[in-house]
């Protein structure tokens, strides 16, 4: 057969590649036999910016490695094709190339025996575009596309995401006949991860990720992921030579799946706007499936880190409306929520303790040493405060002034939490004038809160009285 010629009749990028049918059925070399000029060209001309990817000049017959980092999900795909002679279609944004691919792979009928090699081949094509086309990307079978609208529709009509989000990741751990699924979402600028949603089968044996986000350092195994998936849009090691694979790339991930009793992975990133969200994975799932759940989960992560990426966002907006960026607890905005719903609350006799700690120098501070001194000033006072209550109890009110909130809190409880203040205050070198009070009935709140604040302003004329308008409290 004329593989050149035929090539040459395509117009879009094509190659014919050539994959070794071993004696026990499975693939050995791999080699891209010949390209038409749209593909040589595109072998030969980095796409983007990515001078680093295609820097040699094309020959024929070289092993893909020549080319391209090794990528196991491209030769799963054409084993199926070139060996058991299935057409198949893929739509993905590899992680080494800035453009969406169109892929088609075509089995050739035509074998060969070369150098005692038994030698199969497939065509495969190349389309790109800029940006996500819905109708390349929509081109799926029945099953697959079924399977990934009723993620949509679950998704998009979710009260709770969690909670629909979990009925979305015990579908697809069915669907995958997987022992676990899993989403996990990371945060590189707290450096930590989360669990999202999960789904174990029973009887698995499998731990579940909670314990090793709590006894692990799971984010610095996370962040070696991107590494490890080496450009492609994905992970798939169905057997113990593709398990292999991941040992040489990623020791240390490799021996904590083994260490789980993992023996197949298929592991996806979760963008939003080009931005990593986290990670979705199937574990010892069947082997057998690995192409239809590469194809499955390929179009819905897509769906799932559009989803998450609002959730993310609406969860950040919420912190930004109700969390203290520079010190972490909460804002004047969200104390005036808890305020609001303590007063409105209807009749009612639990008690609801206020104080106000005002920090002493600041101003002083800020003229001496500049508004850097003065932030961690405010940082150190927070800290204080984050001795003695939660981070949800603690209001900074305005900018050297923070306000203290306890339900159920009797006067004993006040008096004893103000002298606990004080005494993590010379730990951290800080001064606070402190006033509390307590409303034995929480409607009350208002009340608690204007003598609380005349109380702290009597402890600040005393300071004041002694001290003077100094910054000698803090250290140089």
């Amino acid at each position: 057969m004329d593989l050149q010629r035929l090539v040459d009749s395509i117009d879009a990028m094509t190659c014919v590649i050539s994959v070794e049918k071993k004696e026990n059925g499975e693939a050995g070399e791999i080699r891209i036999v010949t390209g038409n000029a749209a593909y040589i060209a595109s072998t030969e001309r980095p796409i983007g910016n990515n001078e680093e990817i295609f820097s040699k000049k094309f020959t024929k017959n070289q092993l893909y490695t020549e080319y391209l980092e090794r990528d196991l999900n491209f030769e799963m795909v054409l084993y199926e094709s070139a060996i058991n002679k299935k057409c198949l279609h893929s739509y993905v944004k590899p992680e080494r190339f800035p453009v969406w691919m169109n892929l088609t792979f075509l089995p050739v009928a035509y074998e060969a025996d070369e150098n005692g090699k038994h030698l199969c081949y497939c065509l495969y094509v190349m389309e790109m575009d800029e940006k996500p086309d819905s109708k390349r990307m929509s081109n799926i079978s029945g099953d697959i596309a079924s399977a990934v609208l009723e993620t949509c529709i679950k998704l998009s009509s979710a009260r709770d995401i969690r909670d629909t989000a979990s009925e979305v990741i015990e579908d697809i751990r069915n669907l995958c006949k997987a022992d676990n699924c899993c989403i996990m979402t990371i945060d590189n600028i707290e450096k930590k991860c989360e669990l999202f949603c999960e789904s174990t089968r029973e009887g698995s044996g499998l731990r579940p990720l909670t314990y090793y986000l709590k006894n692990f350092d799971f984010y610095g195994i996370a962040t070696t992921w991107e590494a490890t998936i080496a450009g492609s849009n994905c992970v798939i090691a169905k057997n113990e030579a593709e398990m292999q694979v991941i040992k040489e790339r990623n020791p240390l991930w490799y021996e904590s799946l083994m260490g789980a009793n993992v023996k197949t992975i298929t592991l996806f990133p979760l963008k939003s706007h080009e931005q990593l969200l986290g990670y979705i994975w199937a574990i010892n799932f069947k082997a057998e499936d690995a192409i239809m759940i590469k194809e499955t989960l390929e179009l819905t992560t897509f769906v799932l880190g559009a989803e998450l990426g609002n959730h993310l966002l609406l969860d950040r907006l919420k912190i930004l409306s109700s969390k203290d960026m520079l010190t972490g607890v909460m804002n004047r905005n969200e104390m005036n929520n808890v305020v609001e719903r303590f007063a409105n609350e209807g009749n009612t006799k639990k008690s609801v303790g206020v104080i106000f700690a005002d920090l002493n120098g600041l101003k002083t501070v800020n003229d001496e040493k500049g508004h850097t001194a003065g932030d961690n000033i405010l940082k150190s006072a927070a800290s204080v405060l984050l001795e003695v209550f939660s981070a949800s109890e603690i209001f900074r009110a305005g900018g050297d002034e923070f306000t203290i909130i306890v339900e159920s809190a009797s006067d004993e409880d006040i008096k004893r939490n103000i002298e606990k203040i004080r005494a993590a205050s010379d730990k951290f070198g800080v001064s606070f004038a402190l006033g509390g009070c307590v409303a034995e009935n929480s409607r009350d709140i208002r009340m608690a809160l204007r003598k609380a604040d005349e109380a702290m302003y009597a402890d600040k004329r005393l300071f004041y009285e002694t001290h003077g308008q100094t910054s000698r409290r803090y250290p140089r």
